[in-house]
This record gives structure tokens, sequence and C-alpha cells, in this order.
């Protein structure tokens, strides 16, 4: 079987342990609660209709995103990453809308936000069949946890593992 089909498989599988499965290991959520603030009718999209609520990571709010500031270098590629509150916003959008995967998809995405870029391609790479042990990605799982509070995410590395185990794709050393 070629590693990628193994890949496929893998994600199969966990795609449907989402769907109507209980939440990864560890990790409880409450039902979806409406916003007390976002109403998707009045609200989405949020860029036009609450741009108020929308900052980016260095505090510049849409309206100073101008394609002359860009020009200038006024503003940074620093300045036009999305942010771990505007993913939560978004998220509350989609549950709104009854689009609770996605809203759940959107919620470890503000997680992930907070690790550095080479840092999520590492864990990726690692999280490729055979190429950890099951130590190591419980290592990892922890240093979201603890490090980075990447909670539901961690969560998902752990069952990753779990899964890896039983389907014999851990690396052996």
């Amino acid at each position: 079987m070629s590693e990628n089909k193994m890949l496929e498989d893998i994600v199969r599988e966990v795609l449907k342990s989402m769907v109507g499965a209980p939440q990864a290991a560890g990790v409880k959520t409450a039902a979806p609660v409406p916003s007390a603030t976002l109403c998707p009718e009045r609200d989405y999209p949020l860029s036009q209709n609450r741009p108020e609520l929308l900052k980016t990571p260095t505090g510049k709010t849409l309206g100073e995103i101008t394609l002359d500031k860009v020009m200038s270098g006024e503003v940074k590629s620093e300045d036009v990453r999305i942010t771990p509150e505007t993913l939560r916003l978004q998220a509350e959008i989609a549950d709104g809308v009854g689009r609770y995967q996605f809203a759940n998809n959107l919620r470890r995405a503000a997680e992930i936000v907070a690790i550095p870029d080479a840092r999520v391609l590492e864990i990726y790479n690692a999280l490729r069949p055979y190429r950890s042990t099951k130590q190591e990605l419980f290592a990892i799982a922890e240093e979201m946890e603890v490090k980075y509070s990447a909670k539901i995410n961690a969560a998902f590395v752990r069952e990753a593992a779990e899964v890896y185990e039983r389907r014999n794709r851990l690396r052996a050393d």
C-alpha cells in the first residue's frame, strides 16, 4: 500500500470519527450556543457589517489597510495575517447558521495561529505515517497544549498517536 493511500485512509478514519462521534479524547466542548453579539443575518460578512470587530495582529483596523499604505511600506505582511479572534468570530457566525463542523475547524485554526509557521510545518511532517514514535507525538501534543494553549489540536495529535499505534504506522526505533 502506498504512503499516500495510507494517509488517505487515516484521514478518512479521523473524519468519520468526527462526524457525530464524541470529541477527541480529553476535549469536551459544549453544544454551540448562539452568540449574544453576532447574528449571521445581520453581521455577515464581518468585513462589511462589523468591521470594528476586526483587527490585525498589530492592531490595525481594516480601514487602515490600503493599497497606498502597502505600496509605501506602511503596511507589512504581519499587518494582514488573520488573528485568533477573527477566526473565533467567524466560528460564531458558522455556528449561527448550523455549520458546526466548519465552526470547529475555525476554532482549531484559531489555536494554530499562535504556533510559528516553521513549527506548524515540523508538526505536520511529524504527523506523517512512520515519521514519529508515540512518545514524540505525545510530546508534541503536550507542547501544543502547554506552550500554545492549543488544547483541541493537542487532543487530535494524541488521537493520531493512538490511531497510528493501532494501525502500526508509528516509527520503529
